[in-house]
């Protein structure tokens, strides 16, 4: 039997939420780390929101939103403690939560003990390599530009003529803008080698290759992912590594900062940073979307953001909690709404407009459509509850990956 993962508490094979994070705070740090105060928090639940306006209310805050629903778990310090009791809120401890030292530049050896299943940056970017080597002329790798600790944001396209721009419709999938999302990149990889190692058998496969350009970004936050697994230990760490952070998917430059849907406090999960497209990973992928526009027409059709976790299919605007609002016809909403409902109907997954869950502004869906009328689709995968959170076993990476195949499939048919 594998050795599981020494900072979680696992009952009958499932580790909750609330568990893990109470095992963070005691769970001893390996290897040196600077000096420097932590940042004491506590994790809550907020009970009583059953409505996207109490759930806006409450990430309004600026608190880490782990789970929302009917109840609302969170990370949170004294100050918004305060504040959710005074908005009227009925606030229950769950314990306390210790934010790890501050650890720059710092780059993951592996994943913890028992989890050695998920890939790093290092071993995603061998994986992207193996990809071009075994695959010639299917595939090319390249980068849109760099993260701010100077890593490569790669970037691979698969064709049957990878190494020329033809006039073929294009699909964008970008995973693990959120650090502690790992499951995300899995998924990325997925694609990938489905994609090129199936091309030679599938005959469905060679068909959306020899039909479309199709373009991969497994680490749209590198830096911020890297953090979270150094030192041998989960850090629930979610922004980039930009001074305190930036949250990438808030930064975007579509209704950025317009809505009450994100942070203008450097230490709040959902900081949307001074500017939009301040964070150097979000400003790389917008300018290579936009040179995506030949001719005046963009060429990417439609894309999939992946993150973690409430295994949800959201779909713009989360800006707004109308269906319809400039640059988004009835019309439109309805082809939002038939997609969504269509893919979700595929893995099992909720389907929902994004404001459906609480209001967001900066994000890439709402940028995606709203600047270049791409079909833009957030998938939160697995699991649907608290268990086991963001932290999944590697022994899912498999069925949770293969899990959404067919909704991959639909969203490249719907390029075109």
């Amino acid at each position: 039997m594998r050795k599981r993962r020494s900072l979680v508490l696992a009952v009958g094979g499932a580790v909750s939420i609330l568990a893990l994070l109470a095992g963070m705070t005691t769970a001893p740090a390996t290897g040196a780390q600077p000096a420097g105060a932590q940042a004491q928090q506590n994790i809550y639940e907020v009970l009583g929101t059953n409505s996207p306006q109490l759930r806006t209310q409450v990430a309004n805050t600026g608190v880490d939103v782990l789970e929302a629903g009917t109840s609302t778990v969170v990370i949170a310090n004294a100050q918004q403690l305060a504040t959710l009791r005074s908005l009227g809120f009925t606030v229950e401890s769950r314990g306390a939560f210790q934010r790890p030292l501050d650890q720059p530049g710092a780059v993951a050896a592996d994943f913890p003990a028992g989890d050695e299943g998920y890939h790093t940056y290092a071993e995603v970017t061998a994986e992207l390599q193996k990809a071009v080597s075994d695959h010639a002329g299917l595939a090319t790798l390249s980068s849109v530009g760099k993260s701010y600790e100077g890593r490569e944001l790669n970037l691979l396209k698969i064709s049957d003529n990878a190494g020329t721009d033809e006039n073929e419709p294009e699909v964008l999938f970008t995973c693990n803008q959120h650090a502690r999302e790992h499951l995300t990149t899995e998924m990325c990889l997925r694609i990938v080698n489905r994609f090129t190692d199936g091309y030679a058998n599938n005959a469905s496969i060679k068909q959306m290759v020899d039909t479309h350009e199709i373009w991969v970004i497994p680490n749209v936050n590198p830096d911020g992912s890297e953090y979270d697994i150094s030192g041998g230990r989960y850090h629930m760490w979610r922004k980039n590594r930009q001074g305190q952070g930036t949250d990438p998917n808030r930064n975007w430059g579509f209704q950025w900062g317009c809505c009450g849907g994100s942070s203008g406090s450097p230490s709040s999960e959902t900081y949307r940073g001074p500017s939009a497209f301040s964070a150097p990973e979000t400003r790389a992928v917008s300018n290579w979307v936009n040179s995506r526009r030949v001719g005046g027409a963009q060429q990417i059709k439609s894309h999939i953001d992946f993150h973690t976790y409430s295994e949800l299919v959201l779909w713009p605007y989360g800006y707004t909690y109308n269906d319809t609002a400039p640059g988004m016809t009835a019309a439109e909403a309805k082809r939002f709404q038939d997609l969504g409902r269509q893919m979700a109907a595929t893995n099992n997954y909720t389907p929902e407009q994004s404001s459906d869950l609480y209001i967001t502004d900066g994000s890439v869906n709402d940028w995606m459509w709203g600047n270049h009328k791409i079909l833009s689709y957030t998938f939160e995968m697995y699991p649907r509850g608290s268990n086991p959170g963001f932290y999944p076993p590697d022994e899912v990476i498999g069925r949770e990956t293969t899990r959404n195949d067919r909704a991959v499939d639909l969203i490249i048919g719907a390029a075109g």
